[in-house]
């Protein structure tokens, strides 16, 4: 089944969820703002997407800025700061079997569902 993790105050996310929504597929929607991944599950959203770990971070966020932005980090730690701050997670991600995509643009789900 195709999952999106969705925030449904960003713009880019409802234009991604609409394209599931326009594909007739079966879908999940995460709310991970409400449901935040583990470290397990980031872990695997990341292979899946075949990224590091700073990819999937919303570097211009206020909160990245302020506390992590110019430090260094390991992956793990990244990850640890997603569970801790999920608002700092990329969106939209559609996830299909064992494919994934940030839908940024959102043209990009299309290849995926």
């Amino acid at each position: 089944m195709i999952q999106i993790y969705h925030n449904p105050r960003c713009g880019k996310s409802r234009e991604g969820l609409a394209l599931v929504e326009q594909s007739g597929k079966p879908f999940e929607v995460i709310l991970y703002l409400k449901d935040t991944p583990t470290l397990e599950e980031l872990e695997v959203l990341v292979s899946k997407l075949k990224v590091a770990p700073i990819d999937l971070i919303r570097q211009k966020e206020k909160i990245w800025v302020e506390a992590f932005k110019g430090k260094s980090y390991s992956d793990k730690e990244l990850l640890e700061i997603m569970v801790s701050h999920p608002i700092l997670i990329e969106r939209p991600i559609v996830v299909n079997n064992n494919k994934a995509v940030i839908g940024r643009p959102p043209s990009t789900i299309i290849d995926c569902i």
